[in-house]
């Protein structure tokens, strides 16, 4: 009777020690999906901030050019389908892919071949590309752009969203890019002009 009791013991610690030695995660404390969160890569999702490149010039922006002491050579001008601004006195200046500031440079060199020895001149843009937003928005279409724009301003320009929208996430294409990016759909996350922003239909 002893050597079954002794048996028995041993038999019971081996279910309660062996059993335990191979638990699933849950079994001891830990969260199966929590494990599987843990493996996975991070920024599958989202990129959590969006930097907004310096603005460049591109056709149909409208520019304001100011030549300090000279009225003729100031007003307001557009970028032509050739990427282009003319001027008074100087003709043609290349605008498009251009910061405001390389226009300027652009702009004080051609006045200082044979025009003026030291221009002063400074350039603001007038009218930003236009934004377009597409997908599960009331208004789908093309916009004029405002600075300082975030996409949930931009998902209010155009009405709001319809009851199938992801409301969590947006995909941006910039103009000089060929694929999309996925952000937070957060008043953080801004637009630049040109920008196609897409608004997904969320999963039920």
């Amino acid at each position: 009777m002893l050597n079954g009791l002794r048996a028995g013991l041993v038999g019971l610690a081996f279910l309660v020690f062996g059993v335990a030695g191979c638990a699933p995660a849950s079994a001891v404390g830990l969260p199966v999906e929590s494990a599987t969160a843990a493996a996975s890569p991070a920024g599958q999702e989202a990129a959590s901030d969006r930097i907004i490149p310096e603005y460049r010039l591109g056709v149909a922006d409208k520019v304001r050019v100011n030549v300090f002491g000279e009225e003729a050579l100031t007003g307001e001008f557009l970028v032509g389908s050739g990427g282009k601004v003319s001027l008074p006195l100087i003709g043609e200046v290349q605008a498009a892919g251009y910061t405001i500031s390389q226009f300027q440079a652009e702009i004080a060199e051609a006045l200082k071949q044979g025009y003026i020895n030291e221009p002063r001149v400074s350039a603001e843009v007038l009218n930003y590309r236009p934004f377009y937003i597409l997908g599960e928005v009331n208004k789908p279409g093309e916009y004029p752009y405002t600075m300082n724009l975030s996409v949930m301003n931009a998902v209010a320009t155009a009405e709001g969203f319809t009851y199938r929208a992801d409301t969590r996430r947006v995909f941006i294409k910039r103009a000089d890019s060929a694929g999309e990016q996925t952000f937070p759909l957060t008043t953080a996350t801004q637009v630049a002009p040109g920008d196609t922003i897409r608004i997904g239909e969320r999963f039920f």
